[in-house]
């Protein structure tokens, strides 16, 4: 008996091992790189999904929109979890924050922060991510945070956290110098008034150097490479560059100052920011 169920055994065995084999190449970071720090992307717009089959070649996530991006009213992400996940990406998850001139208008930064996590924690839901996950809140505003963006940035975190998620802050990782004040990063500032409320940091400094640039290069540059040691994520380059910042670096973006990934035709769906981070699923979407 035992002698006639082998056969049957060792054909179960191959189709697992099989599987489970699929499955490894399928979440296997881009380029075969087993450890991190790991290459991803974000970029406004949904890329399609031709491109995005493209983009797995090079990048381990993407940033994946919660809400309309910065400037739009519209969210060309929504409902696209399922075509990104199958193609093997990570996720950067991303609600758009207010500006200072919103927060000052509302009258109540701490309500407009809850309702905006209520938002964000809604759309997550709707999305399909599960508890747990980290929804990074995009501040677009950099230096030292003024008592209404604190405000609403602490309200904010504390309601994401209440429901089940992780907070994170996109925000600069940049130096400002004050006049009369220590020179600090926005990261730094706020690492410093949410004291024991931390939240994870996805920090942009696309200063070069410590920016390689639009480079795709090995080894990816770690996350703490940008000054800010604890950030979990590092966007080191932007689409468009900014020249002041960018001039030791200009010959790795293209001659209309984008970035564009490679494999794909330069044009509106393929120029993208980069980043670089500890995990290739920094946000824990999968």
């Amino acid at each position: 008996m035992k002698i006639a169920r082998a056969p049957a055994l060792y054909f179960i065995l191959l189709v697992v091992c099989g599987t489970l084999a699929a499955a490894a190449l399928l979440f296997t970071p881009a380029g075969g790189q087993q450890h991190g720090p790991y290459l991803g992307f974000d970029r406004n717009d949904y890329p399609g999904d031709e491109a995005m089959t493209q983009l797995r070649k090079t990048f381990s996530y993407t940033g994946y929109w919660l809400s309309p991006p910065p400037g739009t009213t519209t969210n060309s992400w929504s409902g696209k979890r399922a075509a990104v996940s199958a193609r093997g990406f990570g996720f950067l998850l991303l609600f758009n924050g207010k500006l200072y001139r919103e927060l000052k208008a509302s009258g109540n930064a701490r309500l407009t922060g809850r309702q905006d996590a209520a938002a964000a924690v809604n759309s997550a839901h709707t999305e399909g991510f599960k508890r747990g996950a980290v929804i990074f809140l995009d501040q677009e505003e950099g230096g030292r945070m003024l008592p209404e963006q604190f405000a609403y940035i602490e309200a904010w975190s504390d309601a994401v956290r209440a429901a089940g998620f992780v907070p994170g802050v996109y925000c600069s990782g940049m130096e400002v110098h004050d006049k009369g004040d220590p020179v600090t990063t926005t990261a730094a500032d706020l690492r410093e008034k949410l004291g024991a409320k931390q939240a994870k940091f996805w920090v942009a400094n696309d200063q070069c150097p410590p920016s390689p640039g639009c480079s795709y290069g090995k080894p990816v540059p770690a996350p703490s490479a940008s000054g800010t040691h604890d950030a979990l994520v590092w966007q080191f380059a932007q689409s468009p560059r900014r020249p002041r910042l960018t001039k030791n670096c200009a010959s790795t973006y293209d001659a209309d100052g984008l970035c564009y990934a490679p494999g794909l035709p330069h044009g509106k769906d393929s120029y993208v920011d980069l980043n670089t981070s500890t995990s290739p699923d920094p946000s824990n979407g999968r």
